[in-house]
């Protein structure tokens, strides 16, 4: 791996560039001083890999829907009737996501970990940050595949215009508001929600913003804030915490899109997506393909793997198991009563003892990419790492 040092802004100037979660709870800096460099072609190779395992995940998508499998992907039955809605209404436009991968620097071959497909976390390093960051130590800004912004941007015209092209997006507009929405208790959060609803308005779009403790859910009259109603409510919150947490929401929600008078951003079907039991799935579908590794429901034979359960974030839940079954590396977590799966295992790119993980984001197209640095299992504590290209 080809890594530089970066000269690092002071905490007062990351908080004004709006990152106040600059420092984790062991008082360690979350932004690494640290910058990969990749070639054009493993730049080209990583756009590539996420272009061609979304149109997978898709195919997996529809399989799931066709064949009733919402079950074994864990998914709460009270959302099952929103997600074949939204799968099946061309309206519910998929804005964002995020692959998680390993491998692709020094020939190593690109593997699909995960898809955050839902509330996928490091947007705003991954955009604006680590752009910044090339900015600050004087280097070219413009060598980083990252057009984060930019995809999003056309991404939000695509709820109006509905295809490719968004050109008729001012034609097609009639005022249509977006709410954004997020927990008030995460500066994480809610920066990146504000930083969605900003493209969003300089995307042409009417936009507000609220904790969603004080937005009002009616069946009939849909979201209204301050007196205000939205078209489109977009919510940083896992759509299996509303399931879970929230119970009655979720069924609130639904029956808002059964009446037609709410779109929600993510779309409920990218819940199918997001379940980590979907590994199993693509790989029943794609068998070998190169971009992915075995998975199943059970334990793989013979073979040193890692077994995730269908919703975790940040590692929890995370075991490594030998090739006897036999528990060497794990995290605990909040997570532990979701179903299993089991994925082969596939070591991260490392340097001096730590591991890389390559993180691309997808807006239509695979649009940028970032690194998180940490060890065999990436949790909490893993440090956001910028890249160039050479």
């Amino acid at each position: 791996m080809d890594i530089t040092t970066l000269s690092l802004p002071d905490k007062t100037t990351l908080e004004s560039m709006g990152l106040m979660w600059h420092t984790d709870v062991d008082n360690s800096a979350y932004i690494s001083d640290e910058l990969i460099t990749i070639s054009e072609s493993e730049a080209e190779a990583f756009y590539e890999a996420g272009n061609e395992l979304y149109d997978m995940f898709v195919e997996a998508g529809e399989y799931v829907i066709n064949n009733d499998l919402f079950f074994e992907l864990d998914i709460p039955p009270s959302l099952v009737g929103a997600i074949k809605q939204s799968w099946e209404e061309d309206i519910h436009w998929h804005l964002y996501g995020r692959f998680d991968l390993a491998g692709g620097l020094d020939g190593v071959p690109i593997k699909l970990l995960e898809f955050n497909a839902d509330t996928p976390t490091m947007l705003y390093e991954s955009s604006l940050l680590q752009w910044a960051m090339l900015k600050y130590n004087n280097l070219d800004e413009d060598r980083q595949f990252n057009n984060i912004y930019e995809s999003l941007s056309e991404n939000f015209k695509r709820l109006i215009t509905l295809e490719e092209d968004t050109s008729r997006f001012n034609e097609l507009y009639e005022g249509w508001k977006i709410l954004f929405c997020s927990l008030a208790d995460s500066s994480e959060d809610v920066t990146t929600t504000r930083f969605l609803e900003y493209i969003a308005k300089e995307s042409g779009f009417v936009c507000d913003f609220a904790p969603i403790d004080v937005i009002h859910f009616s069946a009939t009259e849909g979201v209204n804030h301050n007196g205000v109603n939205y078209e489109f409510l977009f919510k940083l919150i896992p759509w299996e915490n509303i399931a879970i947490d929230e119970p009655e929401l979720a069924l609130l929600l639904s029956e808002m899109m059964q009446n037609h008078n709410t779109i929600f951003l993510n779309p409920a079907y990218t819940l199918l997506f997001q379940s980590k039991r979907m590994l199993k799935i693509l790989w029943e579908l794609f068998p070998n393909h190169p971009l992915l590794l075995p998975a199943d429901f059970a334990p793989l034979p013979n073979t040193k793997q890692v077994c995730k359960r269908a919703f975790g974030r940040e590692g929890a839940n995370v075991e490594i198991l030998n090739a006897q079954g036999q528990n060497i590396e794990s995290k605990s977590g909040i997570y532990g009563n979701h179903k299993p799966v089991y994925q082969a295992f596939y070591e991260l790119n490392s340097h001096n003892g730590a591991f890389y993980q390559p993180n691309v984001f997808f807006a239509y197209e695979s649009c940028g990419l970032g690194f998180r640095k940490g060890g065999l299992i990436i949790d909490n504590y893993s440090k956001f790492v910028s890249h160039c290209i050479k």
